[in-house]
């Protein structure tokens, strides 16, 4: 113990002589847990929907007034033909056409079914999906309206009709920075750790001190706990600085144990840093650890089912996110804060990422022993 006392004092002196340390540990995340959440919303606005109305007839007038007054789209005029609508397109000043043929409200009227068309412009993925999903949304209520009209005023007999109703659970007013706040906390702890962590051997190895270290009478596991601890320290008071923030800024307080979340911050953070120091015995410069390092978060990020469902990816993809620990803080994060999960709730995921705690610091002392 005393060993490793000296090593930590060491190491916090290093930490603190050096001020890039401290703007990447502290000021960083907390712009970003900050910034980052008002920008991360899957909700789209203002789309901009060009129509080409053919019939002109009360039923499309009440239908782009309702198109109109949704909020979510934008018309920037209506066409006479469907040449000018694309021409628009072409120029990306909109994104949906809708044309609605002639003879739409007759058609609607006498044989109960009529046909509009719809083109999105999909060099915008995410946008062209939400905003088609949204028109047509809209054009179900505008159906459902007019046969709640016709039931009113019967024909030849009732018509059927379901009524649906949709609750968000353990987020009522489906929030998106409820929903984003504790995935890109969890991101950022992930970075800074595994960053920083990779650095900071490979820099005793840059100036030449490792040699110094290496002829010492310090153990491996020494060396490696004494590169750890701090940063290890550092991380939960990063959480802590992200947790205040999604409280104060956003007002997110977690339903379930916040002791929950620092329990399992405390495992990942020894997995996470784990990965880093074992990145750093293989690196031999502060460039190389800095790109093995980003080419691993880039592939925990996309892999870790802050910006995509796990449900939708591959099943190959999906069997990958099993060996990424982002994955389960990200689950766990969003568990507790949302929904209020226990201790046994979490236990698979907590297990998990323990293994992975042990077997990347294991790893680390052990290439550390055959390559410093």
């Amino acid at each position: 113990m005393r060993t490793i006392r000296f090593i930590l004092e060491k190491e916090f002196r290093q930490v603190f002589r050096d001020p890039a340390i401290l703007r990447m540990m502290f000021i960083m995340p907390v712009i970003q847990l900050v910034i980052l959440p008002l920008t991360a919303n899957y909700e789209v606005k203002n789309v901009q929907l060009a129509i080409v109305d053919h019939d002109k007839s009360t039923y499309t007038r009440q239908l782009i007034q309702k198109a109109s007054a949704s909020g979510y789209f934008i018309i920037p005029g209506s066409f006479d033909n469907y040449a000018d609508a694309m021409e628009l397109v072409e120029h990306d000043k909109a994104d949906i056409i809708l044309e609605i043929p002639a003879g739409f409200e007759r058609s609607l009227v006498k044989e109960d079914q009529a046909q509009i068309f719809m083109a999105v412009n999909a060099i915008n993925g995410a946008k062209a999906n939400i905003g088609a999903a949204y028109l047509n949304q809209l054009i179900r209520e505008f159906n459902q309206d007019i046969r709640l009209r016709w039931i009113q005023i019967p024909r030849s007999g009732m018509l059927p009709t379901i009524q649906t109703e949709q609750r968000f659970w353990f987020n009522i007013h489906m929030n998106y920075q409820q929903f984003m706040v504790p995935g890109i906390l969890v991101i950022l702890l992930t970075m800074v750790g595994a960053f920083l962590s990779a650095l900071n051997i490979v820099k005793e190895k840059e100036v030449g001190t490792i040699e110094q270290i290496n002829v010492t009478p310090i153990k491996k596991h020494h060396f490696i706990l004494g590169k750890l601890i701090p940063f290890w320290i550092m991380g939960l008071i990063v959480l802590t600085l992200g947790l205040t923030i999604a409280r104060v800024v956003y007002g997110i307080v977690p339903v379930g144990n916040l002791a929950l979340i620092y329990l399992f911050s405390a495992v990942y953070l020894l997995a996470v840093l784990g990965l880093g120091l074992l990145v750093s015995t293989f690196a031999q410069t502060q460039q190389q650890a800095m790109l093995i390092s980003f080419f691993l978060m880039m592939v925990f990020i996309l892999l870790g089912g802050l910006y995509t469902s796990i449900d939708s990816m591959p099943d190959w993809a999906q069997w990958l996110t099993k060996f990424n620990p982002v994955t389960y803080f990200i689950e766990v994060m969003r568990m507790v804060v949302l929904k209020g999960s226990t201790i046994g709730d979490i236990l698979p995921q907590l297990g998990k990422v323990a293994v992975f705690a042990v077997v990347l610091n294991v790893w680390a002392i052990l290439s550390y022993r055959k390559r410093a």
